[in-house]
């Protein structure tokens, strides 16, 4: 079942590069009691996640704080050192974007969110979606019917909507 706008995230533990290397980190203590934007790509330095995807979050990081979100999270199915270094090389870790990777797609199957394309290489990956999640429940949801498309999924596109 895919994931709706209603409906309550499932638990799930993520990875995320610390300073010692790869944390677990506990989704439902991201967002019990928070507002927080997720969204997912379906591939670190994919083309479209990395010169349209992040960016657009990262441009719009000010205008989510002011809006009262708490967090930004962009999730992946990669490893954590993936992420460590595409948040680095994107700029989106010091813009104060959280990446978090998926790299056994449990959350992202969890959730319905799974796709594979293996002409691209991308196998067991996320589509790509963004969201408004508030004290752990789907608020606003928009999901692109295009993975290389970043249309709806933009930040430009969700503050719009909340």
């Amino acid at each position: 079942m895919t994931i709706s706008k209603g409906d309550t995230l499932p638990d799930a533990t993520l990875l995320h590069l610390g300073a010692d290397g790869p944390e677990e980190v506990a989704l439902a203590d991201k967002i019990k009691g928070r507002k927080v934007v997720i969204f997912a790509v379906p591939g670190a330095y994919t083309p479209t996640c990395h010169s349209s995807h992040v960016p657009s979050f990262t441009r719009t990081k000010d205008q989510f704080d002011a809006k009262g979100v708490d967090e930004i999270i962009c999730i992946s199915v990669n490893d954590p050192f993936v992420m460590g270094a595409w948040g680095d090389a994107t700029g989106a870790t010091n813009a104060g974007i959280t990446m978090l990777g998926d790299p056994e797609s449990s959350f992202t199957r969890a959730i319905g969110m799974e796709f594979s394309a293996p002409p691209a290489g991308l196998v067991a990956r996320s589509k790509r979606y963004a969201m408004l999640v508030e004290d752990g429940k789907v608020t606003v949801l928009h999901q692109e019917e295009n993975p290389g498309a970043c249309e709806v999924s933009a930040g430009e596109s969700l503050l719009a909507a909340i």
